[in-house]
């Protein structure tokens, strides 16, 4: 005949059943969010690298590598989370719950460093954009500046970092004699249409580029910031909680490793 379990071991058995199943899902929801941090950061490389460019701080760009690493790192420890929890290892539970420290700085650093880059992105962009514009346009060796000016111009319907009169000064317009503003500048671009600059031609009251890339990165940066920031404090909450909690509880149990 077995004998009788204790109540307390029944019950002990019974919580880390409980917190076994919550910490997978919690798993399964972390790894998702991973795929989301990681897709966060690689679309803002790729999509908006071109903005990038114009940019001479690196913080930004730093930001986003941030956010790809501790996606990677958030999949991978997912992967391992669901392995310490399915096979109740302790020795796996610690690894997890070390790489969920990990991934708390990473995406603590990027937010921070997201904020930080947007205390310091308007004074920037008010002393280089024009700049620029102005000195690498169309200029030998700087061809990703001259590809991010012209999209910037025609996404954002703008034409010159403050207005269009920005590009009198410009090294590649005063070269050109006959162009007054870069074909980018046109409501309907074509081969030469930057050399009539009448309102119904050019985005000539529409204003300039500088508050418009201006709000642009700054919400990109907050998107950054919200996304790095709120899934860190979410492990710190849930995850580091259910981890330490399964795995003292597989402490008292017979058949924890």
């Amino acid at each position: 005949m077995n004998p009788k379990k204790a109540p307390g071991e029944k019950k002990k058995t019974c919580g880390t059943i409980c917190l076994k199943y919550l910490l997978f899902l919690f798993n399964f929801l972390f790894w998702l969010a991973g795929g989301t941090v990681l897709a966060v950061g690689v679309w803002t490389l790729v999509e908006k690298s071109d903005y990038i460019s114009l940019l001479n701080s690196n913080l930004y760009s730093a930001s986003a590598y941030t956010l790809i690493a501790a996606g990677v790192v958030v999949i991978v420890s997912g992967m391992i989370g669901c392995c310490a929890t399915l096979k109740e290892m302790r020795s796996l539970l610690i690894v997890y719950l070390v790489l969920l420290l990990c991934i708390f700085l990473l995406e603590v650093i990027a937010g921070v460093m997201a904020y930080i880059n947007y205390q310091d992105l308007d004074k920037e962009l008010k002393e280089n954009l024009k700049g620029t514009m102005q000195q690498k346009y169309r200029q030998p060796g700087e061809e990703s500046i001259t590809q991010a000016v012209d999209k910037l111009q025609q996404e954002f319907k703008c034409c010159g970092s403050s207005n269009f009169s920005d590009w009198r000064e410009s090294a590649w317009i005063q070269a050109e004699k006959e162009q007054l503003v870069p074909d980018s500048c046109c409501k309907t671009p074509t081969e030469f249409c930057g050399r009539r600059d009448h309102p119904s031609n050019i985005y000539k009251v529409e204003g300039g580029c500088i508050m418009k890339l201006e709000d642009f990165i700054l919400n990109q940066l907050y998107i950054l910031g919200v996304v790095g920031i709120g899934i860190a404090f979410l492990q710190v909450l849930v995850g580091i909680m259910f981890t330490c909690c399964l795995y003292r509880s597989l402490k008292e149990d017979p058949y924890g490793y």
